[in-house]
């Protein structure tokens, strides 16, 4: 399913950004850490719209994995909760940062290994129709990525 891919090859782009973040606060280069982690909340924001709207609305219309659907959306409110908690002139950002990376990886798992491969086999075509919809209405970030 082209739409799984493309959230998978989002995925993937957030983990490159998260390693260049830990590269820069391994470097102690605070301003390339606050340029990549910049960067990785905004894409991170437009990848959790485009799955809330799409994969989780149709599974959720589906009928299929409410509570896995509910648990990674409560998933996305911590991880929104941790990057509007960072302090970058505060003492604890390296390891607030670091926790919230570990969170990402965490979270990218779940999705890649649990709720992507079941919706290929559970839904069905209207199913499809929400997801395409939604990311026609939420478009990916990964070409604005790959021009720069």
């Amino acid at each position: 399913m082209d739409a799984i891919t493309e959230l998978r090859d989002e995925h993937v782009a957030l983990t490159q950004t998260a390693d260049e973040v830990r590269r820069a606060l391994r470097d102690g280069d605070r301003p390339t850490v606050l340029v990549h982690l910049t960067g990785l909340v905004s894409s991170l924001s437009r990848h959790v719209e485009r799955e809330e709207a799409g994969i989780f609305t149709a599974l959720r219309e589906h009928g299929e994995f409410a509570e896995e659907v509910a648990s990674l959306e409560g998933e996305h409110v911590s991880l929104d909760t941790a990057i509007a908690a960072l302090d970058p002139e505060g003492d604890g950002f390296d390891d607030a940062v670091s926790r919230l990376l570990d969170e990402l990886d965490v979270h990218i798992e779940r999705e890649d290994l649990g709720i992507f491969p079941v919706s290929v086999v559970t839904l069905g075509a209207s199913g499809w129709e929400t997801v395409e919809r939604a990311h026609a209405d939420h478009p990916s970030n990964l070409s604005e990525r790959t021009t720069r």
